[in-house]
């Protein structure tokens, strides 16, 4: 077989997108393969929303060309995929002329069919960059993927919302749901493959419905409640939700549903309301606040989770302050935040009040001071409290890793665990951990027995 390798930048999508570009690609022929210099095949699945993702591309697309003009390796097929390649098209084949493909997220399905007309000795490029009528997961083999313990699923890709910030409505196109029939026929192939944990992805989760059936419109909080069914699925998470898709349902089924776990990544990316207009958000702090206040009048354990943009073009001094004020308000268990970096082509970008650089990192630094305080002072809580903890992987430190229920990485000392074995046997069991230290971002716990 042929060798096939792929370097995959940016969100959980893109890794899901990865994997099933793998799959397509082994029925057609190539061996996915961890050595760059074997590849007969090579493909970038990038993403565009941190800063300077096209020059990393355009980097790595150097080193590539490096290693197989400084040596007698055969030039393998290069391809570039995923959002970079849907925002760039021919500029990537412009700057780096020997990239051979160049194929947009919606229509990785046809990777095969391109590569095999670059095989057939033409010198033609391919650039295929279309939104497909035929949804991409109508076109994708489940049964031989190969699944983890957690493992994600996609169930809605696009956005409509237009945040002047933002590249996704361009790059991975208008909001799309699949139909629930064929998430639930893969996650039930995921189940018997030994998966015990879904993650449900979309760009914005809550967004996802199903109305194809006359009697009923479906949504994520229905969705859970069937996913939940499957007895081999012994949790479900979800990300990322906007807060005008956070409806009574799914905060619902917080309450409701055993195996969702407590946890929501629900960004706000501002305090101030004169900022959350000028990104387009069309909801205020006010709004974002109530939505957290029913979430916990639901469900009074969980953990809030979001993403903040520091010095979006316009902040003041004052609306800094707000955005300090509903992270003390909120006391979110975990986030990410940025600087605010340009988007070409968004609205963001064309407003002229920049906020200049070392006003931005130092207002991050104290967003992200603000940001830890809370997060040590949530896993500091954790201390004692005993989990059932899905046991997913080990890590280079020869420790167990799992999640709690509030998403924290728990690690356990092997020396602490019920059997004494050095295989692999644990990984997939449900194990009584007690938390016994926390950290800024993660959990210490050992095996507890609490027959």
């Amino acid at each position: 077989m042929k060798k096939l390798f792929i370097k995959t930048y940016g969100c959980q999508m893109n890794f899901y997108d990865s994997d099933h570009m793998s799959n397509l690609l082994n029925d057609n022929g190539y061996e996915t393969s961890t050595e760059i210099k074997e590849a007969d095949l090579i493909i970038l699945n990038t993403c565009h929303i941190r800063d300077k993702a096209a020059e990393k591309m355009y980097s790595d697309l150097g080193r590539i060309k490096k290693v197989f003009d400084n040596n007698d390796l055969i030039k393998p097929i290069i391809a570039v995929a995923g959002c970079v390649a849907q925002a760039e098209g021919k500029e990537i084949i412009k700057r780096s002329p020997w990239v051979d493909l160049v194929v947009g997220p919606q229509a990785y399905t046809d990777l095969p069919k391109l590569v095999k007309k670059i095989n057939s000795a033409s010198k033609k490029k391919e650039i295929n960059l279309k939104f497909p009528e035929i949804p991409k997961f109508d076109m994708l083999n489940f049964d031989k993927k190969k699944e983890k313990v957690s493992d994600y699923v996609t169930i809605q890709e696009g956005c409509d919302k237009f945040c002047s910030f933002c590249v996704v409505p361009f790059t991975r196109g208008p909001e799309y749901s699949r139909l629930k029939k064929s998430i639930l026929e893969e996650i039930e192939i995921m189940a018997n493959n030994g998966v015990k944990e879904i993650i449900l992805l979309g760009q914005n989760v809550n967004a996802w419905k199903d109305n194809s059936n006359e009697s009923k419109v479906y949504n994520l909080g229905h969705l859970i409640e069937e996913i939940a069914k499957i007895d081999k699925i012994l949790s479900i998470r979800y990300t990322t939700s906007h807060p005008l898709d956070m409806d009574l349902d799914l905060i619902k089924a917080h309450r409701d549903v055993d195996k969702l776990m407590p946890f929501l990544h629900l960004p706000i990316q501002s305090g101030s309301d004169e900022i959350l207009k000028k990104m387009n958000r069309r909801h205020t702090a006010i709004d974002y606040l109530k939505i957290i206040e029913l979430v916990r009048k639901y469900r009074e354990d969980i953990a809030i989770s979001s993403d903040f943009i520091v010095g979006h073009p316009g902040e003041t001094k004052e609306d800094h302050k707000k955005t300090l004020d509903i992270i003390n308000e909120v006391k979110f268990a975990s986030s990410y935040s940025f600087m605010y970096s340009e988007r070409p082509g968004t609205k963001s970008s064309q407003i002229d009040k920049k906020v200049d650089e070392n006003v931005k990192k130092n207002r991050l630094k104290e967003i992200q001071n603000r940001l830890n305080h809370y997060q040590l002072a949530f896993n500091k809580n954790m201390e004692n409290l005993d989990f059932p903890i899905l046991i997913t992987g080990k890590n280079k430190n020869n420790q167990f890793v799992g999640r709690s229920p509030y998403n924290q990485n728990v690690y356990i000392n092997k020396s602490d665990l019920p059997i004494k074995e050095t295989n692999e046997n644990l990984i997939g069991s449900v194990l009584n951990v007690k938390i016994i230290k926390s950290n800024q971002n993660s959990l210490l716990g050992t095996y507890f027995n609490n027959a």
